[in-house]
């Protein structure tokens, strides 16, 4: 090239800013580009674009070639950064250009920051992010929990609030079925509930085990809540989907909470309901060795004569398993129950004694 033209370029103007965001810088040269590209490349001018250390204050190069566009990426939200362009002729002849300094934005609000703010119960920043605009109400966390699940089982209140009023779904199920009403009645959070039910959320839904929220609150030993769902007319005695479990065979296989139990039974739960191995929760509490719930459920008209699927009563199970209260418990029932219809029959005597 004419050495008149890269006299041309003595006065360089700076690199042109183009598009920039949160994590990226376009910078362009198309006028120090302009002179034609002819012959073979070592005849051409060649560019440098220089970024400076803020820390030395010296520049190095971050691209050298022949085009007249470079896009810096990795860069840091709302951080200040400064370039120069160093243009270089054929004969190695080379003028730099003015320093242009340039500013990243703001990294944008995210699913991710939504998230953030929500576990650490912060009202101000969920509703800045939700004002924002760019991020969706029900955005999922890497759990597939949205931010209404997880304020509900918090029992953050205010934030379930502020979520339902910018559109949360009260019903959006997550991967394995569980809405934030679950969430709320296995925690405890009655305020929570009240609001949801309120709003629209349903006792009927189940999760893909066939659990409802009755399940789930009877899980977590919710008296308070239990209490209100029953007033509510939540059914107390809805089978799920997999062992075919009520709320009270449930807390006889996981709690043995007696009080729950005691409550689910005065609203109409059936004590001698049957699972799909015909097992009743007397014979899940007696296995898993809830003495007090086995004598509430005597109490409250538990039948030890019933049989399993493979002919084994609550008795036989018990022993089996070395539960000697449940068994004996049962088996003194059991000996009262045939003692007052026949005095001369005594069947369970042997078991007694055994």
């Amino acid at each position: 090239m004419a050495t008149s033209g890269f006299q041309r370029l003595s006065k360089l103007d700076p690199p042109v800013i183009g598009k920039v965001n949160h994590h990226s810088i376009e910078l362009y040269w198309d006028e120090a580009g302009k002179e034609p590209k002819t012959g073979p490349p070592e005849q051409w001018l060649r560019f440098s674009l220089e970024e400076e250390d803020p820390k030395t204050h010296t520049y190095g190069n971050i691209y050298i070639g022949y085009g007249t566009k470079h896009t810096v990426e990795g860069l840091e939200p709302s951080t200040s950064y400064k370039f120069r362009l160093k243009v270089t002729s054929p004969t190695g002849e080379y003028t730099y250009s003015p320093v242009v300094s340039v500013s990243t934005t703001r990294e944008p609000l995210s699913g991710k920051q939504l998230h953030h703010a929500v576990n650490m119960d912060d009202e101000v920043e969920v509703t800045k992010v939700l004002q924002s605009g760019t991020v969706m109400v029900d955005v999922p966390d890497k759990l597939g929990f949205t931010p209404l699940m997880v304020a509900a089982q918090k029992g953050f209140f205010r934030l379930v609030q502020i979520l339902v009023e910018h559109g949360a779904d009260v019903n959006l199920q997550n991967a394995s079925g569980k809405n934030s009403l679950m969430l709320a009645c296995f925690a405890g959070h009655l305020d929570v509930i009240k609001y949801l039910r309120k709003c629209g959320a349903t006792w009927e839904t189940h999760d893909l085990g066939g659990c409802t929220a009755m399940h789930w609150a009877a899980d977590g030993g919710q008296m308070p809540v239990i209490s209100y769902m029953i007033n509510d007319g939540c059914k107390v005695d809805v089978k799920d989907s997999g062992s075919l479990w009520t709320p009270l065979m449930r807390v006889s296989a996981v709690t043995g909470d007696a009080d729950v139990a005691s409550l689910l039974i005065s609203a109409g739960a059936d004590v001698n309901v049957k699972d799909k191995d015909g097992k009743t929760p007397l014979m899940v509490a007696a296995l898993n060795n809830h003495e007090d719930l086995v004598q509430l459920l005597l109490e409250k008209g538990a039948d030890c004569q019933i049989k399993n699927e493979f002919g084994a009563g609550v008795i036989e199970m018990a022993k089996a398993f070395g539960r000697q209260t449940s068994w004996r418990s049962c088996a003194v029932l059991q000996f009262q129950e045939k003692q007052e219809k026949d005095n001369s029959s005594y069947p369970c005597c042997s078991a007694l004694h055994s």
